[in-house]
């Protein structure tokens, strides 16, 4: 029902703000396909940069006949409803992070499972191999049209009150998640009090005390200053889930072969940028907020990968493809 209602609501937004997605429009050189790119992170992030980037070389690569408006700081709506969106063809393009849009395509989910990469080579290895083409091939049937994979950060804990230095210290603390599955149940497997909230209360969550931990990468730690009310910062890197560049099949069948391959041309090149990037402005963002005086810890990532092991058996339908990322090497 809750679902139901929020498509209904997505429905009426999309009728108010953008009458459909990819108008058309003419120009000297013909016909011009209009279209709409949400991205909810500020236009500091490497991602957002990487969508302007992305936007500038469809534009290049399809001598002007493709354009691309890109909306950023979550103008479009959140991640969730921008997915309703582009389902129903309200918007052509969004970046989503796996971790949110596994709730629509379970598919998805499996590169949202703790501990699932053991590196940040093996995990595009996977993604720009076989198995990730297969995931990615598989949104068809939610009449999404997956681009690409985007570095998104590996998610670690930070915390208030005491350091998270082994999975006996995170026992009895709140600690704020993303509306994940996953990410409650490894929360509660490592003996906390997973609290899902939106990303904009968590600062002041952290501030009052409403929770005593959080987790995610050094960029959004540092980018959101929660770094400024949770001065600990462990690296158990539990979670590396992959951000991915989405288009709408309906806008996508809007295009002729040639504007299709230069999108997805401009989808690898502006990707294969952003990886870099945002590495890059990982360790830059370490290095701001040791500066202001938080503690780093270094953890016994196998005692965490150990405790919330138990989590792959609530999820059979991801055996055989667990089994083929651990095979690639």
């Amino acid at each position: 029902m809750k679902k139901l209602v929020t498509v209904l609501v997505v429905l009426l937004l999309a009728t108010s703000l953008f009458a459909q997605g990819g108008s058309e429009s003419k120009s000297s050189a013909g016909a011009v396909l209009n279209f709409k790119l949400a991205e909810n992170q500020p236009a500091n992030n490497p991602i957002s940069k990487g969508m302007l980037m992305f936007a500038d070389l469809v534009k290049e690569k399809t001598n002007g006949t493709v354009l691309i408006d890109v909306y950023l700081d979550a103008q479009l709506g959140n991640e969730n409803e921008t997915i309703d969106q582009v389902q129903i063809g309200a918007l052509d393009f969004a970046r989503i992070n796996t971790s949110a849009l596994a709730s629509t395509a379970d598919e998805v989910g499996v590169f949202t499972l703790p501990y699932i990469f053991t590196s940040t080579d093996h995990k595009y290895k996977v993604l720009d191999g076989t198995i990730g083409q297969g995931v990615s091939d598989s949104l068809k049937k939610y009449n999404m049209i997956g681009l690409e994979y985007w570095e998104a950060g590996s998610r670690n804990f930070y915390s208030t009150k005491k350091p998270i230095k082994s999975v006996a210290d995170i026992k009895g603390m709140k600690v704020r998640v993303q509306q994940s599955e996953v990410a409650i149940k490894m929360v509660e497997l490592l003996g906390g009090a997973a609290t899902p909230m939106s990303y904009g209360e968590v600062y002041q969550g952290l501030q009052t005390g409403v929770i005593d931990a959080a987790e995610n990468d050094f960029v959004s730690y540092y980018t959101s200053g929660h770094y400024e009310v949770a001065k600990y910062y462990s690296l158990d890197a539990h979670m590396a889930p992959p951000a991915m560049l989405l288009m709408s099949q309906n806008s996508w069948n809007k295009l002729n072969d040639s504007q299709k391959q230069a999108v997805r041309e401009a989808a690898k090149e502006a990707a294969v940028w952003q990886r870099q990037a945002m590495m890059d402005f990982q360790n830059e963002s370490r290095a701001k907020v040791e500066e202001a005086g938080c503690q780093i810890f270094e953890v016994d990532g196998k005692e965490f990968q150990n405790a919330v092991s138990p989590i792959y058996d609530l999820y059979p339908q991801y055996k055989s493809i667990i089994e083929q990322i651990k095979a690639v090497n």
